[in-house]
């Protein structure tokens, strides 16, 4: 029997509430797309990243108006969350504190957010997901026979 490999939407969202590095891909123009790791923050449905306004990454989010954001297990059993969709890129003050914090811990994240501050050029760009691609490799894992023990 085939095992179920994509991720409920409760269970989806729960996973992209935990504390992964995320990639961000967008469309660079005449070259493959540029695909980066970022830390996000995902609220209400809503992936949101924080960065510099005049960085190359907001640069090619405002020109192409749409991103994937791709979050991952590290460790086995392997899942994964791709979200696909259009991007606002706005003049915002991020929370910088709160982000750090999320991914380094409260007093290595005041440290980080101390030395990042928000600027007037800082961006917070929304990505609202209208396309999901999941796996959860769990199901094939459990339905693996035993080796080597």
């Amino acid at each position: 029997m085939p095992y179920e490999n994509k991720i409920p939407a409760e269970e989806r969202d729960a996973f992209l509430a935990g504390v992964h590095v995320a990639v961000l891909a967008v469309d660079e123009p005449g070259r493959g797309p540029l695909a980066l790791p970022v830390w996000y923050q995902y609220k209400d449905g809503i992936v949101e990243l924080g960065m510099d306004g005049g960085s190359r990454k907001a640069e090619l989010l405002r020109a192409a108006g749409r991103a994937t954001v791709t979050v991952q297990d590290e460790a086995p059993p392997y899942r994964y969350v791709s979200i696909e969709g259009p991007v606002q890129v706005i003049s915002e003050e991020r929370d910088v504190l709160g982000v750090a914090s999320r991914y380094l811990g409260p007093e290595l994240g005041a440290w980080y957010a101390e030395q990042n501050p928000s600027t007037p050029s800082t961006v917070v760009v929304r990505l609202t997901p209208e396309h999901w691609r999941t796996q959860d490799f769990s199901a094939a894992r459990e339905a693996a026979p035993d080796v080597g023990q």
